[in-house]
């Protein structure tokens, strides 16, 4: 059947036209398809066909693929008394947790170090699969024995040797669990239909189509058909005009290498095979010239030189074929979606997107949405990404990390996270959690560290919060106790995690299983659950840490598949789904180098030269797959071919099929058409649909609230704010906009700079007067009891308390040298003062580090700093007001607890800990009067300025003077109009 034909619907037409005449009759033909989906296609094709009338459908039967690994055939109606008692095929979870048991069992890592419950289930994946691909070719392990180590690396040598757990191990192994391999269990039943149908020929017909006979034992079956009286076996896309030298010559990644080998082991010619002969309507004959340059672009490497004298080919070759090369996968995705929708505006045409970018097949199912399309990936999605599947994990996480913020607060926004309440009070109390516990630095674990946290931040003992703790506790607790607990059977801690899960799920009016396994998704991670948790019975413990990496490795490949039903004239196909499908516009999407076809992935239990040595078929079979598929849907009557130049901002390489098309087209003169196939409207017309107006950039801020809304009382911290960006000061105290910590903070700077000033406090609370004996000891166990709660920190214990060591053997020599003229020190004292002259009523505080009073009566005002202190000119140009200030402050007896007295000296003592120098006093001043008057009348003068109604609060009115952080940045768009001045000047 050639590619330019409907398949299903020409097979159909012709069943239909040889047995319809008797209602009956067509009930006796037997239908061999390669997919379960290509089945339910041949039924909608026969209901299409059939106008309404009720028909007696053939009997169709799945053969199954090597590539799929969940398509297996059904069972033969007549079996052996042998066959009858078959055991059953292992099921997938249960055979990858006892291969991951026996590579664990056997390390093949350095040291001898058995590989993590994780790592083990995926190689476990991987090992599974080449015991299906030895068992599809019908090989045997015993082959392992000719394997030569000495021949390979030394590294594939130790794999050989395990290896050989596959026959003498993994055998007995499945005779315990009284079950067969799913490939080893195929090919018998296989082999025994094929085995029947030879001794006894079915009184019916039998039709085999659309397989190419990749597997062994489906090629013996074709071969048994096609021997059948009334068997026939269709071929889809033969090339019977291929020259005999290139026929010769096909390679593994050729798509008629397959079908060339399939016909040697039925001992047929290529001419010999006729036509399948359908009155189908209107079905297209071939396009003999797209069929002709299809194979002149993909003839085997060894015979392009033919392209030297290729007969020229007609424009028609290219008729109703586009490209579409888009700069990234959105574009393509935009560009693929509209294609789609413009099929619908012709009644009755058909559209469908073929590819193997599962990622792109979700941006296009997505983009349709647009239209309120719903058009299903037909190769489903990832149970992992689904939304049951995404909660089981989450949980899992949270509780392996004992609900860390990140981990908790992921888990609890989850839409199925319900905790028995309505689901509006459950989010609000999260919120809450989010906002008063979570937030900042990391709590300490578990529930009891949250509840802590919770009390010393203030939190009602009776409130929402803790009864929200009280609730996690109840449907989490003996889940948390298990995962900080010893070892444990796998399948306790599944079961242990399913009951939390269905318990977190809970609402106040639907019970948790209803909403975690409800719904195609739902039912899948039931089914999932339910082979986990059956799967681990008997296995070894296992630590708890470990059960998060093992539960994605087991997710890893389960797909959820939509149901029956979507849209219908779009689909969205996997080549395998499409390898039976016709559309009027073929889209075939992804036609990237390593995308498709697919890249021959390297395989971590035997080299290359180890599986040709084995008797495995190489890799590149798979590209040949490929290769078929791909010149099978370019025989649609309307193609359009669409690659992305970059992914994830790496360039990409086009597909060898694609330049294979442009080498081709130049050689057969279609140089021109293949360019005008490339000129398309389709990206234009996506990027006018995604296009906006232009927009002026916002201009900088200038709110200009009411007078009475204004501030009246500020820091003298939050004076330099004002005067480097007044807008920061609108937003958190007009505005009252207060910026949230980071989730799970990790220690930082400031939280240095805090423990710091605590130890040098509580050193001169103790002694006010006098110093101790020995002043650098004193400050290292106040030290040591400051810094306790954080040297679990790995940060702290390494790069902090030595840095503080060396501080405090600075500051503790300078207290010596001063101890002689001081009287007094101060520290953390607190003062506020209203000010004079101003038009409406302004109060200024302050919080002083450390007020030194001298025995001649001086003061000298001292801020501590573990980071830059500012520069003295920024102190003088009144931009770092907060010194003077507090001199001013001093000296009009605005502090309660230090008498006013003149100020002689304003220090910033930098507390740097550096192994050069452990501290830097910086004096800012050279007459500390002069400049606290200064700044006192400056201040003044900023109040007044405020207290007019038409001052706005500029935001960063002096560039060069503006913080270089800041909280409401993103809030004043700070980026759009700063870059838009700097392109206006440019």
């Amino acid at each position: 059947m050639a590619p330019t034909r409907p398949f299903v619907d020409v097979l159909a037409a012709g069943l239909l036209d040889r047995h319809g005449g008797d209602p009956l009759a067509l009930a006796d033909v037997t239908v061999l398809l390669p997919t379960r989906r290509a089945c339910r296609t041949l039924r909608e094709a026969f209901l299409r066909r059939g106008a309404g009338r009720a028909l007696m459908l053939p009997r169709m039967m799945a053969l199954g693929d090597v590539d799929e690994d969940d398509l297996l055939l059904a069972a033969p109606a007549v079996l052996g008394d042998d066959l009858a008692d078959l055991p059953p095929a292992i099921r997938d979870l249960r055979r990858r947790l006892l291969l991951a048991r026996l590579i664990q069992a056997r390390p093949l890592g350095p040291g001898d170090r058995p590989p993590t419950p994780e790592m083990a289930a995926r190689l476990a994946r991987e090992l599974a699969s080449l015991l299906d691909r030895v068992q599809t070719q019908r090989l045997s392990f015993d082959r392992l024995a000719a394997l030569v180590p000495e021949r390979y690396a030394e590294h594939w040598g130790i794999t050989v040797d395990f290896l050989r757990v596959l026959f003498e191990v993994w055998p007995t192994v499945l005779e315990a669990e009284g079950a067969l391999d799913p490939a080893a269990r195929r090919d018998r039943l296989m082999t025994a239909q094929a085995e029947d149908w030879r001794t006894t020929p079915p009184p019916g017909p039998v039709i085999a189509a659309g397989s190419t006979g990749s597997i062994p034992a489906t090629a013996d079956l074709l071969a048994v058909v096609a021997g059948l009286p009334n068997g026939a076996v269709i071929l889809p896309g033969l090339d019977r005009d291929l020259d005999d030298e290139s026929w010769s010559a096909l390679d593994p990644t050729h798509p008629q290498y397959g079908l060339r080998e399939l016909l040697a082991r039925l001992g047929m010619d290529r001419r010999d095979v006729p036509d399948w002969p359908s009155p189908l309507a209107g079905a297209p004959s071939a396009n003999a010239a797209r069929l002709r340059l299809t194979a002149e672009a993909l003839r085997p490497a060894a015979t392009t030189d033919a392209w030297r004298a290729a007969p020229a080919l007609p424009p028609s070759a290219l008729a109703g074929v586009e490209r579409v090369t888009a700069p990234g996968p959105r574009e393509e995705a935009e560009a693929i979606a509209l294609m789609m929708r413009e099929t619908l505006e012709t009644p009755g045409r058909t559209a469908a997107l073929v590819t193997p970018d599962r990622d792109l097949a979700r941006r296009v199912a997505a983009l349709l949405e647009r239209w309120r399309l719903t058009v299903d990936d037909s190769a489903g999605r990832p149970l992992a990404v689904t939304a049951p599947g995404s909660f089981l994990r989450l949980l899992a996480v949270a509780a392996a990390e004992d609900l860390a913020p990140g981990p908790l607060l992921d888990l609890l926004r989850h839409p199925l996270a319900g905790g028995g309440l309505d689901v509006g009070r459950f989010r609000a109390s999260v919120r809450d959690l989010e906002r008063r516990v979570l937030r900042g630095p990391r709590p300490p674990g578990g529930l009891d560290g949250l509840r802590r946290v919770a009390r010393a931040r203030g939190v009602p003992v009776d409130g929402r919060l803790m009864r929200l703790l009280d609730r996690l506790e109840e449907r989490l607790g003996p889940l948390l106790t298990m995962m900080s607990g010893p070892p444990l059977p796998p399948r306790a801690l599944v079961e242990t995690h399913m009951q939390a899960a269905e318990a977190l799920a809970e609402t106040r009016t639907t019970p948790g299983p209803l909403r975690l396994w409800a719904e195609t998704a739902g039912e899948a991670a039931a089914l999932f659950a339910a082979e986990l948790a059956e799967a681990a019975d008997g296995l070894p413990d296992i630590q708890p840490r470990h059960y998060p990496g093992l539960l994605d490795a087991l997710m890893a490949g389960r797909a959820v598949r939509p149901p029956q039903g979507g849209h219908p004239r779009l689909s969205i196909l996997g080549p395998l789904e499409a390898r039976a499908w016709h559309a009027d516009l073929m889209i075939l999407g992804g036609l990237n180098e390593g995308t498709w076809p697919p890249a021959v992935e390297a395989d971590p239990w035997m080299s290359r030269p180890m599986q040709a040595d084995f008797g495995l078929p190489p890799p590149e079979q798979r590209v040949g797959l490929s290769a078929h598929d791909f010149a099978q849907a370019m025989g649609a009557p309307r193609v359009v071919l669409t690659r992305a130049e970059r992914v994830e901002g790496t360039p990409t390489v086009p597909s060898r099929w694609l330049l294979r098309l442009d080498a081709a087209t130049a050689a057969v003169g279609l140089a021109d058409a293949w360019a005008a196939a490339a000129r398309t409207p389709w990206l234009g017309w996506a990027a006018r649909l995604r296009a906006v107006e232009t927009v002026d950039p916002a201009p900088p801020p200038a709110p200009t609230p009411p007078v009475e809304a204004r501030p009246d009382r500020l820091s003298v911290t939050r004076i330099e704010t004002w005067r480097r960006d007044p807008y920061a000061i609108y937003a958190q105290y007009v505005l009252g906009l207060e910026a949230l910590e980071p989730l799970d903070r990790p220690l930082g700077a400031k939280d240095y700079g805090e423990l710091v000033h605590a130890a040098l406090e509580r050193l001169r609370l103790a002694h006010p007067e006098t110093l101790p004996a020995d002043v650098e000891r004193a400050l290292l166990d106040i030290g040591r009891d400051v810094f306790a709660e954080g040297m679990a920190d790995a940060a702290v214990n390494a790069f902090w308390w030595p840095r503080f060591q060396r501080t405090a053997v600075w500051v503790a020599a300078q207290e010596r040298a001063r101890a002689a003229t001081l009287r007094r020190v101060h520290v953390e004292v607190k003062g506020e003062m209203a000010l004079a002259g101003v038009a409406r009523p302004f109060t200024l505080t302050a919080r002083a580090d450390r007020v030194e009073a001298y025995r001649d009566g001086s003061l000298v005002v001292v801020d501590h700093k573990t980071g830059q202190p500012p520069a003295k000119k920024e102190v003088a140009a009144g931009y770092a007001p907060q010194l003077p200030l507090e001199a001013a402050m001093l000296a009009a007896g605005a502090f309660a607890d230090v008498p006013a007295g003149p100020v002689a000296g304003l220090e910033y003592w930098r507390l740097s800990g550096s192994r050069d120098q452990g501290g830097e006093i910086r004096a800012v001043a050279d007459d500390p009067p002069t400049l606290a008057a200064e700044a006192l009348a400056g201040l003044v003068a900023l109040v007044n300025l405020y207290a007019l109604p038409e001052t706005p609060y500029p935001a960063r009115p002096v560039p060069d003077k503006a913080p270089k952080y800041s909280d409401y940045e993103h809030l004043a768009r700070v980026l759009e109009w700063s870059t838009a001045g700097d392109e206006e000047g440019a």
